[in-house]
C-alpha cells in the first residue's frame, strides 16, 4: 500500500478553554477539578493521567542495606525486639525523597531502650525523610544498640532484590518500590456550559507517600505526556536502520556468558562464584568491587576490560 501524506491544518480545531482547580491538598493527598471538557475528553486525560502518575514518575528508595550484628535476613539481631524479616520489611516503608543519579549512603546508630524512628537515620543535605516518625525497630534494654549503613537510589516503578547483586559482606538487597504515588483515582462528569449539559467535569484524586506532593505530581505527568506528544507533532528523523542494528548488537552481546569471553579458568570460575554470569552482570559492576572479589584483583579486571574490548564492548565500571 502507498504511503498517504496527510497535511492537518492547525486551525481545523481549537480545544475548549477550561480550568484547573485544586479542590483539597493535604500533605499526601490532592484533588484536582477540570472543567469544561468537551464530551468524552474527560476519560482521555483522566486515564492517561492516571497512567502515568502510576507507572511513570520517578522517586527514591533504599535498595540495600548492612546491618551491624545481623549475618543474613533471616537471622536476629542482638537487643532488638523485631527479627530480622520484620526489621527489613520496615526499611522497605521508608519513603525517601531524592532525585540524584548516584546512589547514596545513609547511616543509623541508636542505642537505649525505646524506639529507633526513620527521623534518627542521618542523611545529606539533597535527601530527606519523608516519613520520620515510622518506627523502624525496637531496643530491648540501655544497653542495646542498632547500627546500620543504608543504600539509597533513585529510579521508575519497582525493582526486586534479584536485579542488584553484592559482593559484600552483610549487604542485604531490598525489593525497592520507587513510585512516589500510592494511588489515583478519577471520575468523570456532566457540567453546564450555557445552556448546553453535555461537557465534561474530570475529578482527579492523588495520594502519595509524602516524598512529593500531589500537585506537583500532576504537573510531572503532565509534562512526560506533553514530552510524547511533541514528538508526534515535531518527530525527529534518524538513520533507523543503524540505530536498530547498533541496539540489536548490544542486545545479543550482553547476553554472552562468562565463559564466552575466552578469559583463564581461575577468572571465570571467580566470576560465577560471586553470580556474575553473563557480560551484562560484568559491565553493569563497579571495576573496585570488581577487584574486591576472592581470587580475582586489579590485574584480573584489566584482562576482563581487554576481553570486553575484543567483543567491542565498552565497560566504563565506574
Amino acid at each position: 500500500m502507498g504511503k498517504t501524506n496527510q497535511n492537518f491544518s492547525s486551525t481545523s480545531y481549537k480545544p475548549l478553554l477550561f480550568q484547573l482547580e485544586q479542590k483539597e491538598t493535604q500533605e499526601t493527598y490532592g484533588e484536582f477539578v477540570i472543567e469544561p471538557l468537551e464530551q468524552g475528553y474527560g476519560h482521555t486525560l483522566g486515564t492517561s493521567l492516571r497512567r502515568v502518575l502510576l507507572t511513570g514518575l520517578s522517586g527514591a528508595a533504599i535498595t540495600q542495606v548492612k546491618i551491624v550484628g545481623m549475618k543474613h535476613q533471616f537471622g536476629p539481631v542482638k537487643g532488638v525486639k523485631e527479627d530480622g524479616v520484620d526489621l527489613l520489611l520496615n526499611l522497605k516503608k521508608i519513603r525517601v525523597s531524592y532525585s540524584g543519579e548516584k546512589p547514596v549512603k545513609l547511616t543509623l546508630s541508636a542505642k537505649g531502650k525505646g524506639q529507633v524512628l526513620a527521623g534518627d537515620i542521618k542523611t545529606p543535605a539533597d535527601v530527606q525523610i519523608a516519613n520520620p516518625d515510622f518506627v523502624i525497630a525496637t531496643l530491648a534494654d540501655d544497653k542495646s544498640k542498632l547500627e546500620l549503613e543504608l543504600q539509597v537510589e533513585s529510579g521508575v516503578g519497582y525493582s526486586p532484590s534479584e536485579d542488584r547483586k553484592t559482593n559484600m559482606v552483610g549487604q542485604i538487597p531490598l525489593d525497592a518500590d520507587f513510585s512516589p504515588l500510592r494511588r489515583v483515582n478519577y471520575k468523570v462528569e456532566e457540567t453546564r456550559v450555557g445552556r448546553l449539559t453535555n461537557y465534561d467535569k474530570l475529578t482527579l484524586q492523588v495520594w502519595t507517600d509524602g516524598s512529593v506532593n500531589a500537585s506537583d505530581a500532576v504537573k510531572k505527568a503532565s509534562e512526560i505526556l506533553l514530552g510524547y506528544f511533541n514528538h508526534l507533532v515535531s518527530p525527529v528523523v534518524k538513520n533507523s536502520s543503524a540505530v536498530k542494528t547498533k541496539n540489536l548488537e548490544t542486545s545479543v552481546t550482553s547476553k554472552f556468558s562468562v565463559e564466552e569471553l575466552s578469559l583463564p579458568t581461575r577468572i571465570v570460575n571467580a566470576l560465577i562464584g560471586a553470580s556474575y554470569e553473563t557480560v551484562e552482570d560484568i559491565v553493569r559492576s563497579n571495576k573496585t568491587e570488581l577487584a574486591k572479589i576472592r581470587n580475582l584483583g586489579e590485574k584480573s579486571v584489566k584482562i576482563i576490560e581487554a576481553a570486553l574490548g575484543e567483543k567491542g564492548i565498552s565497560w566504563k565500571g565506574e
